[in-house]
This record gives C-alpha cells, sequence and structure tokens, in this order.
C-alpha cells in the first residue's frame, strides 16, 4: 500500500469506531430511556440493530487491505444517510434524539471530498430530513423556521469542513511537490558527490597513471632502473585504485585523508612531475609545513593536485609556482604556470569536471576561486576563504597559529632544476 492508501485506510478505520460508537449510543438512548420510546417500535428496532451490524462489518472491512477505500467512502455516506433517516423516522413523535446524526455523514464527506462532496451530502441530508420531518407520522411536525435552522446548520458545517479538508489537501500536495523537489536535489547533490569522488580519487590516479606512462616510454631504453621504479608506482596506484572501488562499491566510501599530509602529498606529487616530465616548479608555503584543520585539509590538497595534474596535462608550460599562506585568519593560494592558457569565454563549452570541482570545494569552505587567464598567455588560478567559514574545525592547529610560531617567510622551494 502507498502511504496515501495507508492514511486512507487509518481514516476510514477511525470512522468505523466512531460510527460503531454512534449505533451502541443509539440502542442505549432508546433502550434504556423510557420517555423516548418510538412510534413505530419494529421499524425502530430494525434500524437500531442493524445499523449496529452494518457498523460493525464496515469495521472488520477496513482491517481488510483488499478493499478499495474510496469507493467504500462513498458506500459509507450513502448508507449513513440512510440509516440515519430511518432513525429519525422510527422515533416519528415531537422531538427526536437524532437529529446530530446528519452531521457524522456530511462530516466524513466533507473530509473524503472536500467543500463539494460535503454540500452535495447536506442539501441530500436535508432534503431527506424534510420529508422525514413532513410526514403524517409525526404527533406535531417541527415549525419552518426550526426546519430551516437545522438545514443552514448542516449546510454551514459542510461549507467550513469542507474548506478546511480542501486547504489540508492543497497543502499536501503543496508539500509533497517540495517534498520531490527536495529529493530531486538530493539526488542531484549525490550524484555530483560520487562525481568528485570518483573524480578526485580514480580519475586523478588514471591520469598519474597515463603521466607515468609517458615517463616509462622515455625511460624505456635510457634507464631501465628508472624504469622498474615508475612501473612499481604505477603497480601500486592502480592496487589502490582498485581497493577505493572495491569500498565505494560496498558504500563504505574512500579512504580518509591523513591529517598534516598536505605538503608532504604536494612535494611528493610536485616531485614525480619534475622527475617524469621535466617540469620546474616553485613551491612556496608560509609557513613552510603549512598544517591545516583536517575537512579543510583534505579539500585544498584536491583542488591543488588539481590544478598540478591540469598544468602537466594541458598547459604545455616549462615552469609553474604554487603558493600557499595564511594571513589574518585567511588561507590565500595561488597556482600559476607559463603555458598555453586558454579563452576563459569558452570555459563553459568544456567537458572538463576539473575546474568545477575546484570551484564547488572552495565555495563549499565559504571561499571563492578566480581564474586569470588568456591565449598564450598562461593560467592563474588562485582562492581565498577564512579558517572560521566552511568545514567547521576539528583541530586546534590554524595556519595563523604555525604562522605565529615561525613568522618568517620560508624560501621558496624549486622543484625540476
Amino acid at each position: 500500500m502507498t502511504p496515501e492508501d495507508q492514511w486512507l485506510a487509518q481514516k476510514e478505520r477511525m470512522l468505523a469506531w466512531l460510527r460503531l460508537g454512534f449505533s451502541v449510543v443509539a440502542i442505549l438512548v432508546i433502550e434504556l430511556n423510557p420517555e423516548t420510546t418510538p412510534r413505530l417500535e419494529l421499524l425502530s428496532d430494525i434500524s437500531l440493530y442493524s445499523f449496529f451490524f452494518y457498523s460493525l462489518a464496515v469495521l472488520y472491512l477496513t482491517g481488510s487491505r483488499r478493499v478499495d477505500f474510496r469507493k467504500m467512502g462513498l458506500a459509507t455516506t450513502c448508507l449513513d444517510l440512510t440509516w440515519i433517516s430511518l432513525l429519525v423516522l422510527s422515533t416519528a413523535r415531537s422531538v427526536t434524539p437524532f437529529f446530530p446524526y446528519y452531521l457524522f455523514p456530511v462530516i466524513t464527506a466533507s473530509s473524503r471530498y472536500g467543500t463539494k462532496g460535503g454540500l452535495i451530502t447536506a442539501l441530500i441530508g436535508v432534503m431527506v430530513y424534510w420529508s422525514v420531518r413532513f410526514s403524517s407520522l409525526w404527533e406535531a411536525p417541527l415549525s419552518v423556521d426550526l426546519l430551516v435552522i437545522r438545514s443552514i446548520y448542516l449546510v454551514t458545517l459542510a461549507y467550513i469542513f469542507g474548506f478546511v479538508s480542501d486547504f489540508e489537501r492543497k497543502q499536501n500536495e503543496k508539500l509533497l511537490a517540495l517534498s520531490k523537489t527536495a529529493q530531486e536535489a538530493a539526488t542531484l547533490e549525490e550524484r555530483r558527490r560520487i562525481a568528485r569522488e570518483l573524480h578526485d580519487g580514480l580519475l586523478q590516479t588514471l591520469a598519474s597513471l597515463g603521466l607515468r606512462l609517458e615517463t616509462c616510454r622515455k625511460h624505456l631504453l635510457e634507464s631501465p632502473k628508472e624504469l622498474a621504479q615508475e612501473i612499481e608506482l604505477m603497480e601500486d596506484a592502480a592496487r589502490r585504485s582498485m581497493d577505493e572501488i572495491r569500498q565505494f562499491l560496498l558504500g563504505k566510501g574512500t579512504r580518509g585523508f591523513l591529517p598534516g599530509t598536505l605538503m608532504e602529498r604536494l612535494r611528493e606529487d610536485i616531485r614525480f612531475l619534475r622527475d617524469g616530465l621535466g617540469l620546474r616548479i616553485i613551491l612556496e608555503s608560509d609557513p613552510e609545513d603549512a598544517t591545516l584543520p583536517p575537512g579543510i585539509e583534505e579539500q585544498v590538497y584536491y583542488v591543488l593536485r588539481e590544478g598540478l595534474m591540469n598544468i602537466a596535462r594541458h598547459s604545455h608550460a616549462s615552469r609553474a609556482e604554487l603558493r600557499l599562506k595564511g594571513i589574518n585568519g585567511e588561507v590565500l593560494a595561488s597556482i600559476s604556470d607559463d603555458g598555453v592558457g586558454f579563452d576563459p569565454s569558452k570555459l563553459g563549452d568544456t567537458d572538463g569536471f576539473g575546474l568545477i570541482s575546484m570551484k564547488e570545494r572552495i565555495e563549499k569552505l565559504g571561499g571563492n576561486l578566480s581564474i586569470e587567464t588568456a591565449p598564450a598567455k598562461g593560467t592563474r588560478i588562485s582562492f581565498r576563504f577564512a579558517l572560521n567559514s566552511g568545514i567547521a574545525l576539528r583541530d586546534e592547529r590554524t595556519l595563523t597559529q604555525a604562522s605565529a610560531q615561525a613568522p618568517s617567510r620560508s624560501k621558496p622551494e624549486q622543484i625540476g632544476e
């Protein structure tokens, strides 16, 4: 059963219990109160007890999952009007205690079908009530004024409960629409998260393997020893990728980023680009061994590594500079090269995910990323963010605190000469 069907089943079961309660009260009123002795006793007994057994049958059916509760609601509304009219008719004296029972089918119809259904049920109830009260069986029929007031009473309640039901239905539809939109947004965000995981993990590893294969081709005849080292590194990278894929498919995610390894990882990547591709890279950090909070450190590393890999694959540069420093509680970083550059106006036409991933990671930290480039004039990517925004800090060490311990700027580290 759908959630809507479950709600309908619960509502019909609740109404069935109320109907059963009304039938029991009707029997007690007639049987225990001698002042309400009906004029048509046989019809009264048939009406009372058949209404009771009918209520039991409906209560039993609400426990079945095979019942169409929409059709059941329409049938019970008609049957409720019929039995209540029989109860009113069977009393057939100057007054009847069962007029309020007309409220039950009116309210239930309003809750099921809204204002329109409630008003139709109320009008039918009014016509039946008028025909019963003006029959010749009554000792003293009610005045027209009282009948009109009771009729207005039924119609007004039908409109009020119908209006509330329509309002509730519209609100539920809005909530369902918002829920659907939220689910779609969550699905899209999850897809983007998976794309980032794959890009920063598997695809970056494959890109690194591609660069290492180029290095192997260069060392194939010149240096068998270095060739063996490169092949060994590629084997390790392939094994790590396979392990990450297994973990990812099992829903366990990729392995965590070891805190405090930002500069070590960057130096390792730069060393590979130097030895494998002959790319000269200047690494400057302030302080020399910059340390960021764990979550922030991982995001910064993936951004900087993506920049380095883009330089190696696309820029055709011979020289690059990477700078990282902290000033007044802010982290500033930049990557620049002397490569071929590109037309920034065509950035949105490319299919690459790297720059988009870099921008999203920095925005996640509460910062902004800028790109300065032009054809044949190189590229410079820079970003900055405050340490008190983005991911919550979980480490008391910050870049500025480290800078206070080592106030003198570190000497630029030139890797690749």
